[in-house]
């Protein structure tokens, strides 16, 4: 089992969210092993080896060229298992993006979301082009040039568009309506609590209530918005979401499941194996150690 240890924001974090943005090549820049917070930056990255990535409470193991898309607001963790790891990665904050008109669309891409497709097999030709998008944006962050930073999130935008090209998924057309908006911003506000990195800072809004009195509305409009928008009870997803980062936690650290439950929030550990088993059918600790 992996072990997730919390560490310290380095400088190379506060680098990062001075400047909003680093892309490097990961066998040529000692950055690629710098610490920082991985709940402050998106991650694109473009890397050929084999490895296993643990995506909220999936896995995938990959092996060749793949393209990977990090979301702060996601569990994820990446094993690396060949001797040999090459390719480019880039980091970038919500801020840095959010000054593009077009970074609410992209965001809204399936590669985004918690339910999305976040790993992209590669072929070698479109490894070839990708590449020269890495290494531009490389050389532009060397670069003195005024409009750097528009010009660094267009070859982001670009490598988005590539893989949405690659991966054909549903279209998203936002509307601009009462309800829409509503929902967005609950399920926006939902992500935002997660991942949970230290037992010392717990989920703070557990209940539709909770969601409700920060959004200064009336729970039985947020119900009804979330309800009609995403087919599910505002309680329903937020179940779902708590059952999916407990499923991460249990794989991906080595909390006691004590620290779990109380990092989701639960004031007694039955608490949690309680609900745990009541929505998974088993309880936290055959989960963290399924029988061989």
């Amino acid at each position: 089992m992996e072990t997730k240890i919390v560490r310290s924001v380095s400088e190379f974090n506060n680098e990062l969210k001075l400047q909003g943005f680093k892309a490097f090549q990961i066998e040529a820049d000692s950055n690629s092993t710098r610490l920082y917070s991985r709940k402050d930056f998106f991650k694109i990255c473009l890397t050929t080896g084999e490895s296993k990535i643990h995506y909220a409470d999936k896995s995938f193991e990959q092996e060749g060229t793949i393209l990977f898309f990090g979301n702060p607001h996601i569990p994820y963790s990446w094993e690396t298992i060949s001797t040999t790891y090459v390719g480019y990665t880039c980091l970038f904050s919500e801020d840095f993006l959010k000054q593009s008109e077009r970074a609410e669309s992209l965001q809204q891409s399936p590669f985004f979301k918690i339910g999305g497709t976040p790993v992209l097999k590669i072929s070698e030709h479109q490894r070839l082009f990708l590449n020269t998008l890495f290494q531009k944006m490389i050389e532009e962050q060397e670069s003195n040039y005024t409009f750097k930073d528009e010009l660094i999130r267009n070859y982001i935008n670009l490598i988005i568009h590539e893989a949405l090209k690659l991966q054909p998924s549903e279209v998203y057309s936002p509307s601009k309506n009462g309800t829409v908006r509503i929902a967005s911003v609950f399920m926006e506000l939902l992500e935002r609590q997660f991942p949970i990195e230290t037992p010392a800072v717990p989920l703070k809004m557990k209940a539709a209530q909770d969601y409700a009195q920060n959004l200064n509305i009336h729970v039985n409009y947020l119900n009804r918005a979330v309800k009609e928008v995403t087919g599910k009870s505002t309680t329903t997803l937020i179940t779902e979401r708590i059952i999916t980062e407990a499923k991460a936690l249990l794989q991906h650290t080595d909390w006691n499941i004590s620290e779990i439950a109380s990092a989701l929030g639960f004031e007694y550990p039955t608490y949690f194996n309680n609900f745990f088993k009541k929505l998974t059918g088993t309880n936290p600790k055959s989960f963290r150690e399924p029988e061989v």
